[in-house]
């Protein structure tokens, strides 16, 4: 049974930093595409950004580009979110997630979910 823990969330000032770790465990980790999906408060689960298994290839949802970076480690099981000019509007649970065909990552497809991590921007 796979598991996804995140790490890294807080509370942070607008204009600040954040970066969020995703930890797998339980099996191997490279041939999946992982990503990261938000849910704000009274608002549906969305599509963050995404990163293939070799880590070549990185999608993100418009309101995110040029601010946040998507990596991972393979041999660390690890993925990571960098946030970058955090606004208030970023604060939301983060979740990370996998499947196997990466992209922009649909809800329906996304074979495991971590258990979230809350990102608060202070304005």
């Amino acid at each position: 049974q796979v598991q996804l823990v995140e790490s890294g969330g807080g509370l942070v000032q607008a204009g600040g930093s954040l970066r969020l770790s995703c930890a797998a465990s339980g099996r191997t980790f490279s041939p999946y595409a992982m990503g990261w999906f938000r849910q704000a408060p009274g608002k549906e689960r969305e599509f963050v950004a995404s990163i293939n298994w070799s880590g070549g290839s990185t999608y993100y949802t418009d309101s995110v580009k040029g601010r946040f970076t998507i990596s991972r480690d393979n041999a660390k099981n690890t993925v990571y979110l960098q946030m970058n000019s955090l606004k208030p509007e970023d604060t939301a649970v983060y979740y990370c997630a996998s499947d196997r065909f990466g992209g922009y990552m649909s809800l329906r497809r996304v074979e495991v979910w971590g258990q979230g991590t809350l990102v608060t921007v202070s304005s």
